[in-house]
């Protein structure tokens, strides 16, 4: 019903996320899955993608052939912060998963998260590994610190420096599609418009995983207030 409802509002591509480590192919949890992907893909028209943590390369293989066409999978952070972030695995096992996501014939979506207390030459850096792996989508999270965790107390970016880092990875990524994605809201408000002045052309519309996204309409007048198109 949700797949159905975002389709006749005018989104395109429609993503299943689940919490945790990831799937072997075997897993009955993951079976589940592909068949609610059959159905999505039976019954709408919708481009269908998928978060699903990190994969087996079967597992891949078996989701592009239940009709998933894009896979995502965010580094993060970059390199050399990431250890700082995560302790669960490491940056390489998400490359790997990027990897095997490409060799099984979906495309990639491939970001992080930025404002996590890393420096503006780190960000550079996650954008330029972005680039080698040659991923089609890159959203760009903005933290949006939840109580109790432990970044916390990380302080805001100021909204000028969101743009910059968006318009350094349009530099740095020209012909890939740059989304808006999680703290966007919250880290922008009013200024949200100006991300595509900034150079990102794309945008994940509802929630993010642990926070509330704006509603569509507000993301569609957007759009429409700047003279551009959803499609």
């Amino acid at each position: 019903a949700k797949a159905k409802a975002m389709e006749a509002a005018g989104v395109r591509r429609f993503d299943l996320v689940t919490s945790g480590y990831g799937f072997c192919e075997e897993d009955p949890d993951f079976q589940r899955i592909l068949e609610i992907y059959r159905r999505l893909r039976a019954e709408t028209g919708l481009e269908l993608c998928a978060c699903l943590g990190v994969l087996t390369p079967g597992a891949a293989r078996a989701l592009a052939g239940a009709g998933v066409t894009r896979y995502n999978h965010n580094l993060e952070a970059p390199r050399s912060f990431f250890s700082r972030i995560c302790t669960t695995h490491t940056y390489d096992d998400r490359v790997a998963t990027v990897r095997a996501a490409r060799e099984a014939g979906m495309e990639v979506c491939c970001g992080g998260v930025i404002g996590m207390g890393e420096t503006p030459e780190q960000r550079v850096e996650m954008a330029l590994a972005l680039r080698e792996l040659d991923v089609e989508s890159v959203p760009v999270n903005v933290l949006n610190a939840r109580p109790g965790t432990p970044l916390a107390g990380v302080p805001r970016l100021d909204p000028l420096e969101i743009l910059k880092t968006f318009a350094v990875f349009r530099f740095v990524l020209p012909g890939k599609l740059i989304r808006y994605a999680g703290g966007r809201e919250v880290n922008l408000g009013p200024l949200q418009p100006l991300g595509f002045l900034a150079g990102l052309n794309a945008m994940l519309v509802g929630g993010y995983l642990t926070t509330p996204g704006q509603e569509l309409a507000q993301d569609l007048q957007m759009v429409a207030g700047l003279g551009l198109r959803a499609g």
